[in-house]
């Protein structure tokens, strides 16, 4: 069973952070949802109140198959501030373990901290150019995998990296049978 943390800050992009949790609690995964905030209770982009059941402290003690980032310019922020996700995002990283990042996530929270200058990656449109500052290589896919880092665009490409991610925990097969059952094109297809 894979061990996922999907951490929330008041925010996030509503969709990337629900789609991420939707599309892995279909698998057998340990979800674990997190605020970064003081408080449990999160507050997304589009004014959805999620309470997540634990906090960015009670996780720094655990190691994870995966690490998955929301994105959403304001939350993105919140978390490039959290020491302690910092933190759990360089080990993992410098561990060879996943890490997924989305929209925003990928330039604010992993490049600005320097994390992204041996990965090709991509991010929302906006922030390209900032992201060629700080990845090896820029990309124009929808859903990017250099080694043990996926990332994304955008809100429209939530689904595609969702299902990548347990393509890249569980294999194709699994995702394509996830897409299969909440009928979603599978990309090759």
């Amino acid at each position: 069973m894979s061990k996922v943390l999907i951490p929330i800050a008041d925010g996030n992009e509503d969709i990337e952070a629900i789609t991420i949790y939707d599309i892995l609690s279909r698998t057998n995964a340990e979800l674990t949802l997190a605020s970064i905030m003081p408080s449990r209770r999160v507050t997304t982009l589009r004014n959805l109140v999620i309470e997540a059941p634990v906090s960015i402290g009670e996780c720094t003690d655990k190691t994870w198959d995966l690490i998955a980032l929301p994105g959403g310019k304001e939350g993105a922020e919140s978390m490039h501030e959290s020491e302690p996700l910092i933190q759990l995002v360089k080990e993992q990283l410098y561990s060879g373990r996943w890490v997924g990042a989305i929209c925003t996530a990928p330039v604010i929270i992993l490049g600005r901290h320097g994390l992204l200058k041996n990965y090709k990656a991509t991010c929302y449109r906006t922030f390209r150019d900032e992201l060629s500052r700080y990845a090896r290589e820029t990309a124009a896919e929808r859903v990017v995998v250099d080694r043990n880092l996926i990332t994304s665009q955008s809100p429209g490409t939530a689904m595609e990296f969702a299902l990548k991610l347990v393509a890249c925990l569980y294999g194709e097969d699994s995702a394509k049978m996830i897409a299969k059952a909440i009928y979603v094109r599978w990309p090759s297809e």
